[in-house]
């Protein structure tokens, strides 16, 4: 096989795969555009709704929120409180999140200061829940998320494809040219498609490889730990003992904070079953993601610590499953790449407007070859 058939194969794969995916890469770089600020967005609606939290002294306990939300919501068994948000700033409040068996999730909010409810919204009607759900599932559940899944990596196989295809490599100044002069607008068309492309091309193709992952976790995880030799831990369970109960939330806070030290406590993942595990998410100082990379699994009943999730001390298979979600949505460099991130995210929808034009004209060039 020649060059010249291998170039052939190459962009016809990249042309199908961009004229069939096209419009959901589309719908993906919209949301994933509105991802990247979503946090902004959702703090400036919550904070219409429930109000503002004024910053005082001293914070009411975590085990003492939880109680006032179990009193608030006892006529309501169904619904169990499963995690606990610490404030993400002095103005902010607690989130508790209540899931019943069947059906959606309530976010409840407390004041950090003075203990009292400010108000509870529905999970699934928020701006961020809709936003990411259409972005992942296409608000067409597990199907929805096969689906995107799939988009993904043909998107990470389009932003190859494209690489490989881009005419800058034999002529490097020309490739990052738009030809605006005198130009046909079939000329213009390409031209923008080109550096369009190549500019956006490694951030697509970052984006394209951990969506896939996101939307097919278990079946990608197993392999970043068999490739970067990490073993996969097991999963922490508790062991229940006849006739005790579960030690209390203040208690097993204690142990977490003497498992870590010198982290804070981000979220508390409360167990749902007597042999599951109580997770206390934790996060140095210097951490960028916002609830940290750490964390300490303890056996509810004994307090035992089970297992750590160290930050400073993870594996390499950890730390490259870390590493996608800040890839993914763009906030690995702050501000600056997060506003990039805003970009490529249009960019499929100026590489699929382009790409169409060039089809088109070749469609027409092949109708009018063939009527003469």
């Amino acid at each position: 096989m020649n060059a010249k058939t291998v170039r052939n194969f190459v962009f016809k794969l990249h042309r199908y795969i961009g004229l069939v995916v096209g419009v959901l890469l589309i719908i993906v770089g919209l949301t994933g555009s509105l991802l990247v600020f979503t946090p902004e967005i959702d703090e400036f609606l919550l904070t219409r709704q429930i109000g503002h939290v004024i910053p005082s002294e001293q914070r009411v306990s975590i085990e003492s929120v939880l109680d006032t939300v179990k009193a608030a919501y006892s006529k309501v068994p169904e619904l169990k409180v499963q995690t606990i948000y610490t404030p993400k700033e002095p103005d902010a409040p607690y989130q508790l999140n209540l899931e019943p068996p069947q059906g959606e999730t309530i976010e409840v909010y407390v004041n950090p200061y003075s203990g009292a409810i400010m108000g509870s919204r529905v999970s699934d009607r928020t701006f961020t829940t809709f936003t990411l759900e259409l972005h992942e599932q296409l608000l067409a559940g597990e199907t929805g998320t096969q689906i995107m899944g799939v988009a993904a990596l043909l998107l990470f196989i389009l932003s190859i494809t494209g690489i490989i295809l881009w005419s800058g490599w034999r002529k490097l100044i020309s490739g990052f040219k738009i030809k605006w002069k005198n130009a046909h607008p079939k000329r213009v068309n390409f031209d923008i498609h080109k550096v369009a492309g190549i500019i956006a091309a490694v951030f697509l193709a970052l984006t394209g490889f951990t969506g896939f992952y996101l939307n097919f976790r278990g079946f990608v995880t197993p392999i970043i730990y068999a490739i970067t030799f990490t073993p996969n831990p097991p999963d922490p369970v508790s062991q229940p003992i006849a006739g005790s109960t579960a030690l209390s939330l203040t208690q097993l806070l204690q142990k977490a904070d003497a498992a870590l030290p010198n982290t804070v406590t981000t979220a508390v993942y409360l167990p749902q079953t007597p042999e599951a595990a109580i997770y206390i998410r934790k996060k140095y100082s210097h951490e960028e993601a916002i609830l940290g990379r750490s964390g300490v699994y303890l056996d509810q009943y004994t307090g035992k610590t089970i297992q750590i999730e160290d930050a400073l001390k993870k594996s390499l298979g950890d730390k490259v499953l870390d590493s996608f979600i800040p890839l993914h949505f763009g906030t690995f460099g702050g501000l600056p790449t997060r506003i990039l991130y805003v970009f490529v995210g249009l960019a499929p929808l100026i590489l699929f407007v382009t790409g169409f034009v060039m089809w088109w004209y070749r469609y027409q060039a092949k109708t009018t070859n063939s009527d003469v």
